[in-house]
């Protein structure tokens, strides 16, 4: 499952989480398996129950990073 959301002040993202869930693969962090989130006040990344601060640039930048390492978790989940 992915889970988007995103909240705006005119053009502008103010908040956002995006998250890629699955229960089979993380049994804890609510099935988190990778997110990316500006919550509690600072980005940071979350992956297999670790979290870290990473270089924040565009939201739209944030959201092509996590749409490629989801994409690649998929394939290694696949067996590709």
């Amino acid at each position: 499952m992915l889970k988007e959301e995103v909240w705006f002040d005119g053009d502008e993202v103010i908040k956002y989480s995006l998250a890629y869930i699955n229960h089979l693969v993380m049994g804890t962090d609510n099935g988190r398996v990778l997110g990316y989130d500006n919550g509690h006040g600072y980005h940071h990344r979350h992956f297999m129950g670790e979290v870290e601060t990473f270089e924040f640039t565009t939201f739209e930048e944030v959201v092509e990073r996590f749409e490629g390492e989801v994409q690649a978790l998929w394939r290694q989940e696949d067996g590709e």
